[in-house]
């Protein structure tokens, strides 16, 4: 066999390494864990909810609301930890987004209150992202376990495990803002119609006024040439 045909076919056995070696760290590869929890939900008049939701020691909290639909759009939120203490609040606003890090170990409470108004109902949609609260299967200490094989084509096992992590954030990211994405435009639909129904409402109030006021000139100009009295020859 000539050099060349030795020189391909050792290229050619380490990229199939390769190959194999980044499926099989894709396949087994536990990422951080990351939680992203999504809900909606109608938030009656004169009510306060509270959702609670637990949290790991030494991690991260994102919480994003927005009220999609509902007369005035807004809502009161706050965020209480473990142990009873405030950490954000907002008056009467139509979204928000907060973070809480580092966290504690307990449940955070999480509230959404209407009791300002008496009688619009409001639907609220949220997302709770927690992030640095533990893997499965060891994370790091699996990694640090692992023997590192000798570098082939300058590769090394650790620059695998950073792309693949890398590509993992990236989709998730990609998810969530898609996510929130869908609210907005939720948000934005049931605005357009809202105010669909509010200018034919109004359009057509104005068209009878129009009518009436119409026959009423009509009504004031006949009665004008009209004359009731009879003339004696």
């Amino acid at each position: 066999m000539s050099v060349r045909g030795r020189r391909a076919s050792f290229i050619s056995a380490g990229v199939r390494f390769i190959v194999i070696l980044g499926l099989s760290v894709a396949s087994c590869w536990p990422f951080r864990q990351s939680q992203d929890i999504e809900f909606t939900f109608l938030l009656p008049p004169g009510r306060v909810e509270c959702f609670y939701q637990p949290v790991a020691k030494n991690g991260s909290m994102e919480v994003e609301y927005q009220v999609i639909a509902g007369a005035g759009m807004d809502v009161d939120f706050t965020i209480v930890s473990p142990h009873g203490y405030l950490l954000t609040s907002d008056f009467r606003k139509s979204d928000g987004i907060h973070t809480v890090e580092p966290t504690e170990e307990g449940d955070y409470r999480i509230c959404f209150d209407n009791s300002f108004s008496r009688v619009s109902e409001k639907m609220v949609f949220f997302e709770v992202i927690l992030d640095g609260q533990g893997a499965e299967g060891g994370g790091d200490d699996e990694w640090a376990d692992m023997v590192e094989p000798e570098s082939m084509l300058e590769y090394k096992l650790e620059d695998i495990r950073e792309s693949v992590e890398s590509v993992h954030r990236r989709l998730e990211r990609s998810r969530q803002m898609q996510t929130l994405l869908r609210a907005f435009e939720a948000r934005d639909r049931n605005l357009l119609e809202d105010n669909l129904w509010r200018v034919s409402f109004w359009s057509c109030v104005s068209l009878l006024v129009m009518l009436g006021v119409a026959l009423t000139q009509v009504y004031t100009l006949r009665s004008l040439f009209h004359d009731k009295r009879r003339v004696h020859t």
